[in-house]
């Protein structure tokens, strides 16, 4: 009579909490979930950890580069896991996907070796969604760690021969639709797009602004690591990363974080020509305030005043707090410029820097190329044209206003600004002339045809903003 060997029980081991990772998984879920943009969630995470004593800088390095690479090839990752996963990838539950967005990343973006990218993230599920799904985690990755990334494009990419911009979407990781709108921007070169994608995707340095009067670029360069912006004068960029907020003169509000484009159009405006008096400045579209502190640094070294309006109640509560110590008046209004608070032709120089689809800042913010949608663009489109014929009632004849975004997509630019002049001649009121902008931007290169200006990442290292510099006659 034979007897069953009973097989020994296995004893239940505790999965391994990796903090580096489990505070990765939570930036993704609070930008999955909540709508939450990477930039704004993941210092105050990164805070609590070091504080509690789990992280050290390496760690925050590692942590930071999981969240940003993740999201920044989403739509890649997405391709290879959906050729790895026997179901629509839309079914896969939405926590167990961001722990195979992070195993991919690690897997195909990073030197992390295979057999510790798929362990680590096997830990995670077991962490964060249980043990069950851990399994599925675990198979799914195996297959992904098959192949390396060059490999995996040209499984789930078509040749470009045969479809330009799927090809570039996918091997770029950007949304079709914004492939064909900056290529339209650029003018379709396939050099230049290339560029742009790839600057997209490369994590920016951070860039500081002195504020006039309050700091200096000196002050600012003392700093380990610091080195001149260069374009901007009052411009300071952070070669070894850090914290800004843990330096005085950002602390203390006499300087602040600010891309290099966007001061440059606060700079334009500020020194563009005008005729008559100097005397009322308008930051009509202010929040959350960076723009706004330029210009009010620069309005008091001339003796002018600064209005920084903002609709929203709690962004104009944080251009007061940026605000807050300007050496010259100011004044922070809540308003809406499409039905402003003060009577037409009261300032002499007007900012209006528009609600926009942010595509000239994937680089800041990547989650936004998921995000944003074209039919996006009906609505923005109509309110950035009520905002810049609300700016141009706002200037008195003789005075200047300028026209922003920070998007280089046409309907955004170049087409706002064409309707709206377009408009106002057929009415035969405002009277309006362009500008040349680019003169007002000394030094820098490849500023195109004029008169308008378009910044680019790959070709001006900064956001891609866009100014137009419009004078009103009558």
């Amino acid at each position: 009579m034979s007897t069953r060997q009973r097989r020994p029980s296995r004893t239940y081991r505790r999965p391994q909490r990796d903090p580096v990772r489990i505070l990765a998984f939570e930036a993704l879920r609070a930008v999955g979930e909540r709508g939450a943009y990477a930039n704004l969630v993941l210092p105050p995470l990164l805070a609590r950890a070091k504080e509690d004593g789990e992280f050290d800088a390496r760690d925050a390095a590692l942590a930071t580069e999981l969240v940003y690479g993740t999201l920044r090839r989403q739509g890649t990752y997405d391709a290879v896991l959906a050729a790895c996963v026997d179901r629509p990838l839309g079914e896969v539950d939405p926590p167990v996907l961001d722990v195979l967005s992070l195993g991919a990343h690690q897997l195909l973006g990073t030197r992390i070796p295979s057999h510790a990218a798929v362990s680590s993230s096997v830990e995670l599920a077991r962490c964060v969604v249980g043990d069950g799904r851990a399994k599925f985690v675990n198979a799914v990755l195996r297959r992904v760690a098959a192949h390396d990334l060059d490999d995996w494009l040209e499984r789930v990419a078509p040749p470009y021969d045969e479809d330009p911009e799927r090809h570039l979407a996918l091997v770029h990781a950007h949304p079709r639709w914004v492939v064909a709108a900056l290529w339209d921007a650029l003018g379709g070169d396939r050099a230049g797009i290339e560029q742009l994608l790839a600057a997209d995707n490369e994590r920016p340095l951070v860039t500081l602004a002195a504020r006039p009067g309050r700091s200096t670029v000196e002050e600012l360069r003392a700093e380990p690591g610091a080195e001149p912006g260069r374009w901007s004068p009052y411009a300071v960029r952070l070669t070894e990363g850090g914290e800004p907020g843990a330096l005085a003169a950002v602390r203390d509000g006499r300087a602040g974080v600010q891309d290099e484009g966007s001061q440059l159009v606060a700079l334009a405006l500020a020194n563009a020509p005008l005729t008559g008096p100097d005397r009322r400045w308008l930051d009509g579209c202010a929040g959350p305030g960076g723009k706004a502190a330029l210009l009010a640094a620069l309005a008091a070294e001339r003796g002018a005043a600064l209005v920084a309006a903002e609709r929203q109640p709690h962004r104009a509560r944080l251009v007061a707090d940026v605000l807050d110590g300007n050496p010259g008046p100011y004044q922070v209004v809540v308003a809406d410029g499409t039905r402003p608070a003060w009577r037409p032709g009261s300032f002499d120089r007007v900012l209006i820097d528009v609600p926009c689809t942010g595509l000239g800042a994937l680089r800041r913010r990547p989650e936004a190329r998921w995000r944003r949608r074209p039919e996006d663009l009906d609505g923005l489109v109509a309110l950035q044209r009520e905002l810049l014929r609300g700016a141009l009632a706002a200037v008195r004849p003789g005075g200047v206003v300028g026209y922003a975004t920070c998007s280089p997509h046409l309907a955004e630019t170049r087409l706002v600004v064409a309707d709206v002049l377009k408009g106002l001649a057929g009415e035969g009121g405002t009277a309006v002339e362009r500008i040349d902008a680019r003169p007002l931007l000394p030094g820098v290169p490849e500023l195109g045809p004029g008169p308008d200006v378009q910044l680019w990442p790959h070709r001006h290292g900064t956001d891609a903003m866009y100014l137009a510099l419009l004078r009103r006659t009558a």
